[in-house]
């Protein structure tokens, strides 16, 4: 019994032996047909992807989920993308070879009315130029009447207009002489009123205090979407640059053939560094005819750590402060509260600076913000007065945040393009 069993171990032993080292024929082709197979549906797949040319598009910003914003807003940033790449592609297609050079800075017009039915000079934009400017990453100029409007502020933006301003210093030595060049690049939502939108519309740039014209554009007759591509240059004193601010004023052309002045956007060209960068942004062109209250500036930079999912909020200083009721002198200080949704999930303040209507506190503000939720939160920020009982009376607000306009979406927006690195503006403050 015992050499039965022994004979039958030795057998199987040997028959498994015989399966490992030699496989059937027919199971090594099963298994060389599954890999080909593989092969050829992942081959297919490629070749799909760049027959159609939709491989992902790489995201700008780390971290930055671009389906949330899809699912949230209804669009993505691909179509955003194409959208800026086709009006590009428009600028540069667009050909006036018979335009003439820009106004001289000592021409006005002898009324609004003429301007409307003039053949506006300007003069053609070399897009190989334009290709070797730098966008500045500082806006502190926007704050003028162009940047007043925020959230609250709706009611008083009237379109946008992006704008590039570059100083050329003179070739000669020993002389401070140069060119100040104005490009008008395009606008959007031009003239947008309630009663009713104009037929016609164009733009006049002028140079302040004098109001000098420097140039007019084109007229355009459709005001949505409008692609200027006009560049004007004056010549310019570098030592008295700083003295002089820029007027962009759209008017409209009504049924009636008259010119209505409707938006107007200003620069101060002492806050901008135009002798180390060019300066590049959307304008948000404020209504003429409608007043805003605002009680004074602050000074803000905003920057977002993406590794590190860290907003800071940095209140550098504000100018011009008006006080409440009249009084001649007050407490200032500064609160910042993180908004989500409307909601207050988050408050820090400054220390109070005693009767200043110019205070200077540079102190940074450090919130949490996960990416994910970074298209959902806003920024409230407001000037307060000191008060005995220590809850202190609001003077004036600024919001910053995506769902913002004005100057609070402008600041957002820029923060985003330039992850990781301080942007700072000048914002106006609007009483609470």
């Amino acid at each position: 019994m015992e050499v039965h069993e022994d004979s039958l171990k030795h057998l199987l032993f040997h028959v498994s032996v015989s399966v490992v080292r030699n496989p059937p024929g027919w199971e090594v082709g099963i298994y060389l047909v599954g890999f080909f197979v593989l092969l050829g549906v992942a081959g297919l797949n490629i070749w799909k992807l760049w027959k159609s040319g939709t491989f992902p598009t790489p995201s700008p910003f780390p971290n930055f989920d671009y389906r949330y914003l899809q699912e949230k807003y209804g669009t993505s940033f691909s179509e955003v993308r194409q959208k800026r790449v086709a009006a590009n592609n428009h600028r540069r297609t667009s050909t006036t070879s018979s335009r003439k050079p820009s106004l001289a800075l000592g021409d006005t017009p002898d009324g609004l009315r003429d301007l409307g039915h003039l053949e506006l000079m300007s003069r053609e934009l070399d897009p190989t130029g334009m290709a070797q400017l730098n966008r500045s990453i500082s806006t502190d100029s926007l704050s003028s009447i162009s940047s007043i409007a925020n959230n609250f502020g709706h009611d008083f933006t009237v379109g946008q207009l992006e704008v590039t301003l570059e100083f050329e210093p003179s070739r000669q030595p020993g002389q401070g002489v140069g060119m100040l060049h104005i490009t008008l690049h395009q606008g959007k939502d031009l003239l947008e009123r309630e009663e009713g939108d104009f037929p016609g519309c164009f733009i006049r740039v002028s140079l302040g205090p004098e109001e000098l014209n420097v140039g007019v554009t084109r007229v355009q007759t459709n005001a949505f979407t409008v692609i200027f591509d006009e560049r004007f240059s004056i010549p310019m004193d570098l030592s008295s640059l700083d003295e002089y601010s820029l007027r962009f004023a759209a008017f409209g052309i009504d049924a009636d053939e008259r010119n209505i002045s409707a938006g107007v956007a200003e620069l101060k060209l002492s806050d901008l560094d135009l002798t180390i960068r060019p300066f590049n942004a959307w304008l948000y062109l404020q209504d003429v005819n409608k007043a805003v209250d605002a009680v004074g500036e602050i000074l803000l930079s905003l920057s977002y750590l993406p590794t590190a999912e860290r907003l800071t909020v940095v209140v550098a200083k504000c100018k011009n402060l008006v006080w409440t009721n009249g009084k001649n002198t007050a407490d200032p200080f500064v609160k910042v509260y993180l908004l989500q949704d409307g909601r207050k999930i988050s408050k820090k303040k400054t220390s109070t600076k005693r009767d200043d209507t110019n205070p200077i506190f540079n102190e940074a503000m450090i919130f949490s913000v996960p990416s994910i939720v970074l298209q959902e939160l806003s920024l409230r920020v407001t000037v307060a007065e000191a008060t005995d009982d220590g809850r202190g009376e609001n003077l004036g607000h600024v919001i910053i945040g995506p769902e913002a306009s004005g100057m609070g979406i402008t600041h957002w927006n820029q923060m985003l393009a330039t992850l990781r690195k301080p942007v700072s503006m000048w914002h106006p403050l609007r009483r609470i």
